[in-house]
């Protein structure tokens, strides 16, 4: 059993079957990619559609990767969006221009030095760890070394990188991320979740946490 369930986003939504669907799980955020190169790509009209339709507890995260500022304003003016999330190599006073509180991606290298690529981003409202791969910003259904994250790291992180129902279990015995953030490892195929591994995963979570979480 875990001390504290951690919150959990379901990111990659390209539908509102799958929006609500996650939500009646119990997701307490989804990902919306406004990265045109990804699979998963949603355009902003359709996001806010989707998004009009969620019950009023469900976060709404818009992810980029290396936007302009002219495609996230376009963004920002169609879509409520309630968190943003930077996946690329966005410097600090770019995210936070938009006074929207921010999620700052890193990818995990062997060499990654947690503590300076925090103190870079002092305005970030968290950290999300995912694993690197080369020209893949996300959604690569690999994981990274878990152990990697600092025991003491004190700042609100999200673990990301090949989570699914087949190993959350296993990474939640061994860290203790704020959130977990899922995408691949719910799909059917990129950018269509599959029910019976969204329901396994809140199933798998749910279950560590007990009754009282």
């Amino acid at each position: 059993m875990i001390q504290k369930k951690p919150k959990i986003k379901i990111c990659g939504i390209t539908s509102l079957d799958d929006a609500l669907m996650a939500a009646g799980y119990g997701a307490d955020a989804l990902g919306f990619i406004f990265s045109p190169s990804s699979p998963r790509y949603i355009e902003p009209l359709k996001a806010a559609e989707i998004i009009r339709c969620l019950p009023s507890f469900v976060m709404s995260v818009g992810v980029f990767v290396d936007a302009d500022a002219i495609f996230i304003s376009h963004v920002l003016g169609t879509v409520m969006l309630d968190r943003l999330q930077f996946h690329g190599k966005e410097s600090e006073s770019f995210c936070s221009r938009w006074h929207v509180p921010y999620i700052k991606a890193l990818r995990i290298k062997q060499e990654t030095v947690f503590d300076s690529y925090v103190a870079a981003y002092p305005s970030a409202s968290a950290f999300l760890f995912d694993t690197y791969q080369k020209k893949m910003p996300g959604g690569t259904g690999k994981t990274f070394d878990w152990q990697q994250v600092p025991k003491n790291f004190t700042p609100l992180w999200i673990l990301a990188g090949g989570l699914g129902p087949g190993n959350i279990e296993s990474a939640l015995k061994q860290v203790y991320p704020y959130a977990i953030d899922v995408n691949s490892g719910v799909e059917k195929k990129p950018g269509i979740k599959d029910e019976n591994k969204v329901k396994a995963l809140f199933e798998a979570v749910f279950g560590m946490a007990g009754d009282d979480n």
